[in-house]
């Protein structure tokens, strides 16, 4: 389908751009149902970049890369913080108000029920192989898309800044709030450098 657009030399045939298809709020509470409740030991992120990035196409690693930033600085839980960002990239305040509904009311009711049977068989050496094991999982969920991601980086700056946290923090052991507190301006300096020397 054409314009037609009036200019000072007559009319000028431009094309017309389609809206954004909108994805429909069902499916959006719908992925967020299923990775809160799917989602165990930290592995949220993983499950997400799965669902929204590599599955759907809804966002692509750059624009998840800065949700995921957003939602590690940002005071709040995680998984909260992310689903709200996300959400709201896709389909505005009542977006994120679905995402997040999506991603807390599943857990919300796993964590009442695991804190009951908990209770109920928590000194059960079957409990804490269990609880083990999630752990475990939600690492290497963790692990995965690290990897993932830090393939596609290709400068060095944000790999050196994040090895240096790595080896502090969980090598080291140093205190994680202030070495995220020191790295995190040097960080943006740094790029910001950067991209003056990259502008011609």
């Amino acid at each position: 389908m054409l314009n037609l657009n009036h200019s000072y030399f007559g009319f000028r045939m431009t094309p017309e751009v389609p809206p954004p298809k909108q994805i429909p709020l069902l499916d959006l509470i719908g992925v967020f149902f299923r990775v809160g409740v799917t989602s165990f030991g930290g592995s949220t992120a993983a499950w997400l970049y799965k669902e929204v990035v590599e599955r759907r196409g809804w966002l692509d690693d750059e624009h998840f890369t800065t949700a995921l930033t957003l939602a590690q600085v940002l005071p709040g839980a995680n998984p909260v913080n992310l689903s709200i960002y996300i959400g709201s990239q896709l389909r505005g305040g009542i977006g994120g108000a679905a995402a997040a509904i999506g991603m807390v009311a599943p857990p919300f009711v796993i964590i009442l029920i695991l804190g009951y049977l908990y209770r109920q068989f928590g000194s059960s050496p079957v409990a804490h192989a269990v609880l083990a094991g999630l752990a475990a999982v939600g690492v290497g969920m963790t692990l995965t898309i690290g990897v993932k991601l830090a393939r596609k980086v290709r400068r060095p700056i944000p790999i050196a800044i994040a090895v240096t946290l790595f080896v502090t923090v969980g090598v080291l052991h140093w205190p994680m709030i202030p070495m995220v507190l020191a790295m995190t301006p040097l960080s943006i300096g740094l790029e910001h450098l950067q991209a003056k020397k990259r502008t011609p």
